[in-house]
């Protein structure tokens, strides 16, 4: 017999314990969100540099970092051949004008000699087209003259503002091209700070707004500004659009090139903020774990996100105030499951 009662049913399976959450009860409050972005500062008018002919760079006498004026040599081209295009059409002027004084003698001896009745109406014509010719090859020879001048000052590159030498593109004993880069100088004046702005932020953030801006490696280096612009298109690979912020004064310390933090504070409005750890995914679409406070289980509600980073995501909508959503623990759980919660906070 007792062997026949050891073979009798087996105890009911106990239930499974509640599982252990962490949980964030649901409230709106006022906020004006300030989003911070790193960028750099560069000048607002930057321009490349070169010459107007090809030639070979006989010297470049600034550098990266130099300050240079208005009229300032920054490279000369060698001016053999220019100079000696200037000597040829100084002498075909010189001979051009001297034909000239030739041909104008030779006229005023035929006009005088055909109001005299010594000479004919057809040698008196001659003399004169001979004269106009003259002169026209003297105006081509001043010409001339003029274009192998400007040649000549076209192998020296000059500053056309007072600036800052950021980039060299050749050295001294290269051949270079027409037109091809050979400094860039930012002009002295404004500065920018440029940042990598996300679509998001452009849409929420409100028009004219001040950008307080400040050095990422001293904070108390600051600047005001307002934005200036807005690229077009994003950027292929970040999907970011990048944004120029005028600057106001902007102090000696923010030298171009350097690291920058932009803040901007968005237009205070009613916000649902919840942990960055509470969001999971349903139907393709983001979604919360919401606690039935009476029967203590748990449900998967999608929710519509404006914005998040690594600590915090924005909801739009999905959430109402009172709701009791799963911060910790999200992973582990199904729909209908039973929980304990460990804490809430408001």
């Amino acid at each position: 017999m007792g062997l026949l009662a050891g073979c009798g049913p087996a105890e009911e399976a106990k239930a499974p314990e509640p599982r252990p959450v962490r949980t964030v009860t649901i409230a709106k409050r006022e906020a004006g969100e300030t989003v911070a972005l790193t960028g750099r500062i560069a000048a607002q008018d930057v321009a490349a540099l070169g010459f107007r002919i090809a030639g070979r760079v006989a010297e470049r006498p600034v550098a990266v970092g130099d300050r240079v004026t208005a009229g300032q040599t920054i490279a000369r081209l060698e001016p053999q051949n220019e100079t000696n295009a200037v000597r040829a059409a100084r002498a075909d002027l010189v001979a051009a004008q001297a034909a000239l004084t030739q041909a104008t003698n030779h006229f005023v001896r035929q006009e005088t000699l055909l109001a005299q009745g010594w000479t004919t109406r057809a040698l008196f014509d001659q003399a004169k087209k001979e004269r106009d010719t003259a002169q026209a090859r003297v105006d081509s020879a001043e010409a001339q003259l003029k274009t192998a001048e400007d040649l000549l000052g076209f192998t020296v590159l000059t500053a056309d503002a007072p600036g800052v030498v950021t980039a060299v593109g050749a050295e001294p004993g290269e051949v270079v091209q027409a037109g091809q880069t050979i400094v860039r100088l930012a002009r002295q004046g404004g500065r920018d700070a440029v940042f990598e702005v996300p679509a998001q932020v452009l849409r929420t953030a409100p028009p004219d707004a001040v950008i307080a801006v400040s050095l990422t490696d001293d904070p108390a280096v600051t600047a005001r500004g307002r934005v200036r612009e807005v690229a077009p298109e994003a950027d292929p690979v970040t999907r970011t659009f990048e944004v120029k912020v005028g600057l106001a004064d902007p102090p000696e310390a923010m030298r171009l090139g350097a690291t920058v933090t932009g803040r901007l504070v968005l237009d205070a409005r009613a916000v649902i903020e919840i942990p960055a750890s509470a969001l999971t995914h349903a139907d393709r679409a983001p979604a919360v774990w919401i606690v039935d406070p009476g029967s203590a289980t748990v449900a998967l509600r999608n929710v519509e996100v404006v914005r998040f980073d690594p600590a915090k995501v924005v909801v739009a909508g999905g959430l109402e105030v009172g709701d009791i959503v799963v911060t910790a623990g999200v992973q582990a759980l199904h729909p209908g499951q039973k929980v304990r919660l460990l804490g809430s906070r408001p």
